[in-house]
């Protein structure tokens, strides 16, 4: 009887509440159920691979007559390996140990009884994403994992696509005899804005962005749910009078190697202002070899005609190029100053050989991850650990840092009397 006073709201009210009530069987399912649910996600991916190969033909033709940006088709593009990738980390989240339910010591007791927290699922989440087809799978593969129902909004630009994969999606579901709403799909066709679906918050309890910093901000404007803001590019890199040329060389390199979504790729590095002018010509010149376009603040290009210029605008904002823009400055202190100003504030990199400055840079960079001559590089799938990861979020707010299988829990604290008051 409820359902029918929804018939004729618009499809992301349909579909958020269709994911509520889902939810609500989803989260007291058991833990092997989940992860035999997630299991069969993959295997149905795996049986798609042609139709959905198929459909992304189909957008890449369709968004290349519309002239859509090379960035978006390379996000767009699916191969066989990416496919192949997904279903891996599908396969991989199905054997991980169950998340939820874990008991935890809770700091709040009373007389007379016993007081513990559990992992529990946060309940609906919607994922907004630009292009990343293969991502909409993931994300899914996250949700159900922790007992999240999850609502996928991907861009026009991927529609037949995120249609193939969701179908795949919700055909596994069915046969493991999960809730049917706890994998809706909003698609372009049902005319619905992301505005419609992030102002749910009677549904809704969490709204992951994903893609450009301008549809994260446009979430982030237009939401009445909490949002998880993932972060991008422009990732700062210090070059130390004390690090070494090709340890910056190795790790720029590096943190582009996780395509199609360099996530924590380097695109800009401060140099101390005494480094020898004959490195940087020996590092740029590698770095145009490997394809990268260089750029310089005015001072660099006043002593290296041949750099172009970077605004003053790009210091703050990303690329998501191979583009690397460089800038002098007196001290590790001001390079500091200058990242917690402009960088995304996700990642950002020191090489260094010196303890007290690589202390001195984790500590006061105000980044979810600082890394001490290492790349940043992003991998959903590390090889070593045990979880998967979406993204990097740059906020401070619902969670920092990578995205993973515990960012998508709650708390709940539990009170065991024994009947005296």
């Amino acid at each position: 009887m409820v359902i029918e006073v929804f018939d004729d709201r618009p499809e992301p009210m349909k579909s958020a509440f269709r994911a509520y009530l889902a939810s609500l069987k989803l989260g007291i399912t058991r833990g092997a159920d989940r992860s035999r649910a997630v299991l069969a996600m993959a295997e149905a991916l795996n049986r798609s691979f042609d139709d959905i190969l198929e459909a992304n033909t189909l957008d890449l033709e369709a968004s290349r007559e519309m002239a859509v940006p090379e960035l978006i088709l390379d996000w767009l593009k699916l191969t066989p390996q990416r496919l192949e990738t997904t279903v891996e980390i599908l396969q991989r989240l199905g054997e991980l140990p169950d998340p939820l339910r874990r008991v935890r010591n809770a700091d709040y007791q009373l007389d007379d009884s016993q007081t513990y927290s559990q992992l529990m699922p946060l309940g609906v989440i919607a994922f907004i994403y630009e292009a990343f087809p293969d991502l909409g799978a993931i994300a899914a593969g996250l949700c159900i994992k922790t007992g999240n129902s999850i609502i996928l909004k991907g861009g026009a630009e991927a529609s037949h696509s995120n249609a193939a994969i969701a179908n795949a999606l919700q055909s596994a579901i069915a046969e493991v005899n999960l809730p049917s709403g706890c994998l809706e799909l909003v698609s372009a066709e049902h005319g619905a804005s992301i505005r419609d679906l992030v102002n749910q918050d009677q549904y809704l309890n969490l709204v992951i962005p994903y893609g450009r910093s301008s549809l994260v901000q446009q979430v982030v404007r237009q939401s009445t749910v909490p949002v998880l803001k993932s972060g991008m590019g422009n990732c700062y890199l210090y070059w130390s009078l004390n690090g070494s040329l090709e340890m910056v060389r190795g790790v720029i390199l590096d943190s582009y190697q996780s395509e199609p979504d360099p996530v924590n790729a380097i695109e800009k590095v401060l140099i101390h202002r005494q480094a020898l002018p004959s490195s940087l010509a020996v590092l740029w010149n590698s770095l145009k070899e490997k394809g990268f376009e260089i750029k310089a603040d005015a001072e660099l290009v006043e002593a290296f005609p041949q750099l172009q210029l970077a605004k003053d605008t790009e210091w703050g904002s990303a690329y998501l190029t191979k583009t690397v823009a460089f800038k002098l400055v007196d001290s590790l202190e001001v390079a500091i100053a200058w990242i917690n100003q402009y960088s995304s504030g996700h990642a950002d990199c020191i090489v260094t050989e010196s303890y007290q400055e690589s202390r001195q840079f984790a500590l006061g960079v105000n980044s979810a991850s600082t890394y001490i001559n290492a790349s940043p590089r992003f991998s959903r799938n590390p090889s070593r650990g045990d979880s998967v990861f979406l993204g990097m979020s740059n906020q401070k707010g619902h969670r920092r840092g990578l995205i993973s299988l515990e960012t998508l829990t709650t708390v709940k604290h539990i009170v065991q009397g024994n009947g005296r008051f």
